[in-house]
């Protein structure tokens, strides 16, 4: 059972990079280009938030705080908000405008990926809600940012 959590702890985050990818290039060239905006908006934003949130809050990680091995090897620095969680988050979250099939499978590897890291004991369940918060809140509104944005140059 530990090698499945490891696995998805590890590297399922590459599933969801391959699959979002191989979805983005299958779409036509104007649905790319409102893909790769959104992406590249929400992306930034969303790592800049997060890094802002790991410099307010300091979250030792579980296996430092508790004083175990964890199951995969880790640095002992600041586990808020979890990276992996805001990748795999994001990912799932930027694409759901646009199918929201996919977006909930990618839904999906993003909530395994976030229980495997905490159940290898390198995050806290928090710093994996909050980076699914952070992805959710900043793509949503970069979304009707720019959704708001097409529509105003439309009527222009």
């Amino acid at each position: 059972m530990n090698i499945l959590f490891i696995f998805g702890a590890k590297y399922l985050f590459i599933g969801s990079i391959i699959l979002a990818g191989w979805y983005v290039l299958c779409q036509p060239r104007l649905i790319q280009k409102r893909m790769i905006l959104l992406a590249a908006l929400s992306s930034t934003l969303s790592g800049l938030v997060a890094l802002v949130a790991g410099h307010i809050y300091t979250n030792p990680r579980p296996f430092v705080v508790d004083h175990f091995i964890p199951l995969i090897p880790h640095v002992a620095n600041n586990g808020f908000p979890s990276d992996h969680a805001l990748l795999v988050g994001w990912i799932a979250a930027f694409l759901y405008p646009f199918d929201r099939r996919v977006s909930l499978a990618l839904f999906l590897i993003a909530l395994l990926v976030g229980v495997s890291r905490v159940y290898v004991g390198v995050h806290h369940p928090i710093d994996i809600i909050a980076s699914f918060v952070i992805v959710a809140i900043i793509t949503t509104g970069v979304f009707w940012v720019i959704r708001r944005s097409e529509t105003s140059t439309a009527r222009s």
